[in-house]
């Protein structure tokens, strides 16, 4: 049976237009652009903390409705909390002893990082998502018959249709990797196969994950951040809130970072933005996806009816992680919106009510 979600959020404990200009790739080759103009979009320095604003008052946003939206974030322990407008700053908040220089862990936001990593490897032409993961993680990275093992894919890693048990949710060893279903026969958010992305995309490059990373994305982009393991077993990103930024700001412009193209492949980029496989229509390539009539949510196998976030504009795209981390993309506003934080009440890994809660404070501000 099909329920709202809103009912049973506090127990899952565990629970537009394109340039006409061809613009040059890395490689020097033409690649279409592959997303709303660049050009009308600001894009920061890369080598300075330099970052243009915008006023709230130029914008026309509520000011009667800024101090509700602040007061809500500082009460659910928010720590930094940014709106990019067209790329330029037009909220940046700090609560606490957080600063602009404070580095803060993504949590499972940061599977978004590693979902547009993996379409510049396979652009790179060192794996195909469609290819077996045991290629690049070897025969019995699992418990399974080398049968099954061998139906998982790059992409049912990216898709959480592994198949596999999630009970020991971070676990990455093949004791812990066991069969329940066969790849692609049902969605499951499990953590396991998610984290040994890293480890596809380390062998494919003959390298490590972190200096292809630091190399292929983040240094390009002037962000900063690592990293790091909070408990021997899954990789978590820490980073600045404006390094967040800047990576929902590359979202926005599809792939172009002020006129270089990260990322040229415009079906991977599409892909990855839109309903992945046919269990949960709000799941891409390890995105949140607003505006679908269901959807899945982390730890209970029930479809729920309706929009993940009623509140938000249906084209949201989003990273969300646990102890509401979250990073929202809004195309047909051009904004990009970072919380980074404490949990604010609900202890949950990815989508909460706190982001139906906050796009409330959100529309009587921007509208």
């Amino acid at each position: 049976m099909k329920r709202p979600l809103l009912l049973l959020f506090p127990v899952l404990l565990l629970f537009e237009s394109c340039s006409t200009e061809p613009i040059q790739n890395n490689n020097g080759n033409e690649a279409l652009p592959n997303g709303p103009e660049s050009t009308d979009l600001y894009f920061p320095s890369s080598t300075s903390g330099e970052w243009e604003t915008l006023s709230t008052a130029e914008l026309g946003w509520n000011p009667n409705a800024e101090l509700a939206l602040r007061d809500f974030l500082d009460e659910k322990d928010t720590k930094a909390f940014i709106i990019l407008k067209d790329g330029k700053m037009a909220v940046e908040w700090y609560f606490d002893d957080h600063t602009q220089n404070t580095s803060w862990y993504w949590a499972s936001a940061g599977k978004t990082l590693t979902a547009f990593t993996v379409g510049l490897a396979q652009e790179e032409g060192i794996l195909t998502i469609s290819d077996k993961t045991s290629d690049y993680l070897g025969q019995g990275w699992t418990s399974l018959t080398s049968e099954k093992e061998n139906l998982i894919t790059i992409w049912h890693q990216m898709t959480m249709t592994t198949g596999m048990n999630s009970l020991q949710f971070d676990c990455i060893t093949p004791n812990c990797l066991e069969y329940v279903a066969d790849a692609g026969t049902r969605w499951v958010y499990h953590n396991g196969p998610y984290t040994l992305l890293q480890d596809v995309v380390a062998n494919a490059s003959g390298g490590e994950w972190t200096d292809y990373f630091n190399q292929k994305l983040r240094d390009r982009i002037g962000m900063d951040g690592f990293w790091f393991s909070t408990n021997d077993l899954n990789n978590v990103y820490f980073s600045t809130a404006r390094s967040m930024a800047r990576f929902g700001l590359l979202n926005l412009s599809n792939g172009i970072w002020d006129g270089e193209v990260i990322l040229a492949d415009e079906t991977y980029i599409d892909a990855m933005k839109n309903t992945s496989q046919d269990f949960n229509k709000a799941y891409g390539y390890l995105w949140w996806l607003n505006g679908k009539t269901t959807y899945l949510a982390p730890g209970l196998p029930i479809e729920f009816d309706g929009e993940l976030i009623p509140n938000a504009p249906t084209d949201t795209y989003a990273g969300l992680g646990k102890n509401d981390q979250k990073l929202y993309v809004v195309p047909s506003l051009g904004l990009v919106i970072v919380r980074l934080g404490e949990d604010a009440g609900e202890n949950l890994l990815g989508p909460s009510s706190f982001d139906n809660a906050l796009w409330e404070k959100l529309n009587a501000f921007i509208n």
